[in-house]
């Protein structure tokens, strides 16, 4: 969602890179490109004349002007500035003194409530250790009830629905007995889906009202769309004035819309972003931090969140005896069925594509992100479960004949085959690597690093290097001193990490992740 407001914003750093101070002039084309940015991304008008007002304030101070490094400075100001319109610090929901806790969900006709209900029910079953029960107090929209009930079992939480729906029952009504039955029941959260319009209308406010006075809720989530822009902004006002609520949960994040919503509404209505759901699946559900989703936008990655996510993933015993295997031996105790279970681990975390999002630098390869075929992990699945267990074990033993088999069994090619075993080699020999604190292949200046001034192959490429001579010839000599790279100055990367090569070459992937992107 955030993309193109990220390009924008990179773009305007850009131009800060390699000066040692700024000027009146250079922060003047910075915010200008920053509030077209924000315009653009459909951020709510006086947002972004508050954001840019705070951003030059602060970057015309002398402490930036006379800084050795502008441009990451000014970085770090409008990091921060866009955490405090994001909403600041990350909020907690608020539990009762005596359960049940109930929260109850407001908001329009397809902003995702029902759905949205059933992430936050996992979630709190899951993560917060709560026994929570889901009302279905929606008995306007068709089938609402038995998508609630549908929603309930995949999450598996029960749902507590008297009235059939389709226009029959009272909501009220359900409402009032849902907590007679979460007390007889002990439920210690009360989740409760409300009806929703395809506008905002008296009537819609009058029983969102109604429910709310039942119940005496702990917490009232409005659900937005975050795909509809500066209406998101209008609507949450309209409720908070009308039934009022005290955060906000933004549902479909993971569209391609500006993301406006998720810039405004907080900062407009004084209410904070809560909860964030971005995808279909019950798991695609995350609590909001507003200094990682700033972190995002500035594309500086999100690793808290993927630690997180790995915690929760990964099983740690299994995860030790993995590491206790690639460090011992070189590595070679590391077999094609744990290779395999890495992967499932890694899958559960969610799309690579989007793991690979949360690492820093991530946008610079963002459009080989985007082309990534996720079906080539099922391939890889399909080839080594068409191994036999020996193999799996000792891959070193597939000869052409086994690779034959291995290529008809998981319905590929043998190339395929043979590209994975190698593959696989190269894995294992950089996991052992970086096990046994050797570092990691193909970063400089660490032992055992082949082509990058550590290991023994970088060792020999240098005595051939020195070994060879320039030509007699002087105009043949001439050019061979042309034709070789530019050595990066000092203090600043070589080309490979980010700096500036001879000729502006762009930042490149190592070779195993480029290859791994494109399924070779």
């Amino acid at each position: 969602m955030f993309d193109t407001l990220s390009d924008r914003l990179s773009t305007a750093f850009k131009n800060l890179r390699g000066k040692g101070k700024l000027t009146d002039a250079d922060i003047d084309a910075t915010t200008r490109e920053i509030r077209i940015a924000l315009l653009e991304a459909d951020v709510a008008l006086p947002v972004v004349k508050e954001f840019i007002g705070a951003v030059r304030e602060r970057a015309s101070g002398a402490d930036v002007r006379g800084g050795l490094n502008p441009a990451q400075q000014v970085i770090k100001i409008v990091n921060e500035e866009l955490v405090k319109i994001l909403g600041g610090e990350t909020r907690e929901l608020r539990m009762a003194k005596r359960p049940p806790t109930v929260i109850m969900l407001a908001g329009l006709q397809g902003a995702g409530k029902t759905t949205l209900a059933g992430k936050l029910a996992k979630w709190l079953k899951e993560i917060k250790h709560q026994t929570p029960m889901l009302v279905a107090a929606d008995l306007q929209r068709p089938n609402a009830v038995t998508q609630l009930q549908v929603v309930g079992e995949r999450a598996g939480v029960p749902v507590f629905a008297p009235e059939p729906g389709n226009g029959i029952g009272n909501p009220v009504d359900v409402a009032r007995k849902a907590m007679e039955e979460a007390k007889a029941k002990q439920h210690s959260v009360v989740i409760v889906d409300t009806a929703g319009r395809l506008g905002v209308d008296e009537e819609l406010m009058k029983q969102a009202a109604d429910i709310r006075d039942a119940v005496s809720p702990d917490e009232i989530l409005f659900v937005v769309d975050a795909m509809i822009g500066q209406d998101a902004v209008t609507t949450a006002q309209a409720f908070l004035d009308g039934v009022g609520f005290d955060g906000v949960v933004l549902s479909k994040l993971d569209g391609d819309a500006r993301g406006g919503a998720a810039l405004s509404i907080s900062h407009v209505t004084g209410r904070q972003v809560m909860f964030a759901s971005n995808g279909e699946k019950l798991e695609d559900f995350d609590v909001f931090h507003p200094d990682r989703m700033a972190s995002r936008i500035l594309g500086m990655g999100d690793v808290m969140s993927l630690i997180e996510q790995a915690e929760r993933t990964f099983d740690a015993d299994a995860a030790a005896k993995t590491a206790a295997k690639l460090q011992k031996k070189g590595g070679k105790d590391f077999t094609l069925d744990d290779f395999l279970a890495q992967m499932q681990s890694v899958r559960k975390m969610g799309p690579l594509t989007k793991i690979f999002g949360m690492l820093p630098g991530a946008a610079q390869f963002k459009d080989q992100l985007e082309n990534f075929d996720e079906r080539e992990i099922d391939r890889i699945e399909a080839v080594i479960h068409s191994m036999t267990p020996a193999e799996r074990a000792d891959p070193n033993i597939i000869n052409g004949s086994r690779r034959a088999r291995i290529a008809k069994g998981s319905g590929t090619e043998v190339a395929t085959v043979g590209g994975l075993v190698e593959r696989f080699f190269e894995a294992r020999k950089m996991m052992s690597a970086m096990a046994t604190g050797k570092g990691m292949p193909g970063m400089p200046g660490m032992p055992g690093m082949p082509g990058m001034g550590g290991g023994k192959r970088a060792k020999q490429q240098a005595k051939k290097g020195k070994a060879k001579r320039g030509s007699g010839n002087p105009a043949k000599r001439a050019n061979q001193a042309t034709n070789q790279p530019a050595e990066p100055a000092p203090g600043q990367l070589p080309a490979a990490f980010g700096g500036t090569a001879a000729g502006g070459d762009d930042f490149e992937l190592p070779d195993a992740l480029k290859n791994m992107l494109d399924g070779k």
